[in-house]
């Protein structure tokens, strides 16, 4: 899937409603497991976690980089 031009990943484990999720911004790759019974709400979860690292990749508002 791609969410922000970011490509990640979200799978079941063998762990009920449990998904291990997977991006990678620049090279810094970024893993995780995330628990809830829906595949959309994992998706959601993995989204924010995109935002917040593309927060952090581009600096704060009006700096240039």
């Amino acid at each position: 899937m791609i969410y922000k031009g970011v490509e990640y990943t979200v799978v079941a484990t063998a762990e009920p409603d449990i998904w291990e999720w997977r991006f990678e911004i620049g090279d810094k790759k970024k893993t995780g497991r995330t628990q809830t019974r829906l595949v959309a709400l994992a998706a959601r979860r993995v989204q924010s976690k995109i935002d917040a690292a593309l927060r952090v990749a581009n600096g704060p508002p009006g700096q240039d980089r």
